[in-house]
């Protein structure tokens, strides 16, 4: 992408999508680090955005107090750091912006940054003192404005763990910092800063509670937290083209803690998940964007786990057209050259089905009740069942056409059979015909049928020449019924062995793949449990690390309360854990009684 595009469009306080930047999105398969930058209006967001895509400019900067920045603007660039991964840079809306004049827009905006990032960067000018962290009020009003999961109340989601489980990494830069980083005489660094400016106070009255409260949100929700300070970059005469000022002549200081930053975001940002662990690509991601929107459009509350499940839907539905796509290519080469035997055509079966299996497991997610799979199977079956029935049409039809070629001659001359001696004649010629049948090669699954059938339709041709040779006596005549019609049974067997051949080959292909699938979902699903738990440990360790700091703070009555929490979230996640565990082997079951005999009752696969 050569300059940013905007991705949400903000007219006049209605929120919605932009199709142009959604089919960027839709394109882009790559997995993808999402870093958006929030903040108060011109506060200097945008020249971060393009100090991140390594580019003078981009982002709109501007020189006035009007706000550049309307809705939300995307920028995909390569990821610097991560090959095959892209950087999506979200520069938002300035919040507070005096013309707009409208908090509850600026609070979808704020939201949006949230549910889309990886990493959240909140811009803000000056120090991180009381009136700038109380401008930071979006972070109150989350639980009203996100929703976790469909089924859990409010109230339940309010003490952030949940939140803090989905929620992005939190950076805070400040912009045009003058103070001295220390506190008693003491340096410290910029992360002890904020950690300081956001210590909470004792006490449980009404303005204590308001002190607390944005602090409290900042650090429930995001317990992964950083800070940046920046000196200003040039003097205030040259702020206007800061945007056209040539590295060089910014101040050295700002430009180190600029390097720094653009550091630590390429090396500590995370791909984007969702619920699950799951990491999305841009197309996902696309998804996801569409679906936040549509939904704050509508008047709701955006919900992670209902916006997972449909990107799961189209994303497994995709999954599995990919499957058969992969399926469907893989036997192009063997389907060229029908007529083929059964045991070339199964091997190319297993084959690509193993590799559409393998297509189907790494983009699908979330298919908790195997329906998608269960939908890939059937679909590569119908094509199976009618790749199978080429082979043997073509089979039969080349079959035919050797019989009728090698006995056209013998159907034109069969005048010279009815003669004394003629049923010999015909013998010879008859069963040269089937010598000659069987030695040619690639005749394909129907081969014994076919013949068996020719020797039928000759039959009663072969019975009335023989009945019309006077040179063979009664006894001669009732021998050579009897020999022609072992060799009918003969070709008969050989017919039914060949059928019976293609139907265990088949039984071979349905069990192995069966086990391929299973063995696929097994793994997947082993795969997204590690992940969940996962996520939920780098949730529980960092909450556990907050408890640590209020209890040596000495916030014992909240350190005593987050540590009730700690241990009911724990209980909860064990729960969730077992129940998914038994969901999953109770899949597994049903799927393994797909593996029955065809008259069993099971038949899922």
């Amino acid at each position: 992408m050569d300059s940013p595009m905007c991705l949400v469009k903000n007219a006049d306080g209605e929120l919605c999508v932009e199709p142009e930047a959604i089919d960027y999105l839709m394109g882009l398969k790559q997995k993808v680090v999402v870093v958006s930058v929030v903040g108060l209006y011109r506060t200097g967001k945008s020249y971060l955005m393009n100090k991140l895509a390594q580019k003078r400019s981009g982002f709109a900067l501007g020189a006035t107090i009007q706000s550049k920045t309307k809705g939300i603007w995307m920028w995909c660039v390569p990821h610097p750091e991560k090959t095959d991964h892209t950087l999506v840079l979200l520069d938002t809306e300035g919040l507070g912006d005096v013309e707009k004049g409208d908090s509850k827009n600026d609070a979808w905006i704020f939201s949006l940054a949230i549910l889309l990032s990886s990493t959240l960067v909140y811009n803000s000018r000056g120090t991180i003192d009381n009136d700038a962290v109380e401008k930071l009020q979006y972070v109150n009003e989350l639980t009203e404005m996100i929703k976790v999961k469909s089924s859990t109340d409010n109230e339940e989601e309010g003490e952030g763990t949940q939140f803090a489980q989905f929620f992005p990494n939190f950076v805070w830069t400040v912009r045009d910092f003058t103070l001295k980083l220390e506190i008693d005489g003491r340096v410290i660094t910029p992360d002890q800063y904020l950690e300081n400016s956001l210590q909470l106070k004792k006490g449980t009255s009404k303005k204590i509670n308001d002190y607390n409260l944005p602090r409290e949100c900042i650090r429930n929700f995001f317990p992964s937290r950083k800070c940046f300070v920046f000196p200003s970059p040039t003097t205030p005469d040259n702020m206007h083209r800061l945007d056209s000022m040539d590295e060089a002549e910014l101040s050295e200081r700002f430009r180190e803690v600029a390097d720094t930053f653009c550091r630590f975001i390429f090396q500590e940002s995370r791909m984007k998940t969702v619920i699950g662990g799951h990491t999305l690509t841009g197309e996902m991601l696309g998804h996801l964007v569409t679906t936040y929107v549509e939904t704050i459009a509508k008047g709701n509350v955006p919900c992670l786990e209902n916006a997972v499940l449909a990107m799961a839907k189209i994303e497994n539905q995709a999954a599995v057209d990919e499957g058969l796509a992969v399926y469907q290519n893989g036997m192009e080469d063997v389907k060229a050259l029908f007529p083929v035997d059964i045991n070339q055509l199964s091997e190319n079966h297993l084959r690509s089905e193993t590799q559409a299996t393998q297509a189907f497991m790494k983009r699908s997610f979330k298919d908790d009740n195997g329906e998608f799979l269960k939908a890939l199977v059937e679909a590569i079956s119908n094509h199976t069942a009618d790749l199978f029935k080429q082979n043997k049409d073509a089979s039969e039809k080349k079959c035919k056409a050797l019989l009728e070629n090698l006995s056209a001659q013998m159907d034109q001359g069969i005048k010279e059979y009815t003669i004394p001696g003629g049923y010999g004649l015909y013998c010879n010629h008859h069963d040269n015909i089937v010598a000659q049948y069987r030695a040619e090669p690639n005749k394909g699954v129907r081969a014994e049928e076919v013949l068996e059938q020719f020797l039928k339709d000759k039959s009663a041709e072969s019975n009335s020449i023989l009945q019309a040779d006077k040179q063979l006596t009664k006894k001669d005549k009732q021998i050579q019924a009897e020999k022609k019609k072992t060799a009918e049974l003969e070709q008969e067997k050989a017919a039914l062995n060949e059928q019976k051949a293609e139907m265990e080959r088949t039984i071979e292909n349905i069990g192995r793949g069966q086990e391929k699938y299973l063995k696929e979902m097994k793994e997947k699903m082993e795969e997204e449990r590690n992940q969940q738990q996962q996520e939920f440990n780098r949730t529980l360790d960092r909450r556990m690390q907050e408890q640590k700091d209020l209890l040596e703070k000495g916030h014992k009555e909240k350190a005593e309360l987050m540590r009730q929490e700690i241990e009911e979230i724990k209980k909860k996640n064990q729960l969730e854990r077992d129940a998914n565990t038994r969901n999953q082997e109770a899949l597994l079951d049903e799927l393994k009684c797909s593996k029955a005999k065809p008259d069993n009752s099971c038949t899922l696969l």
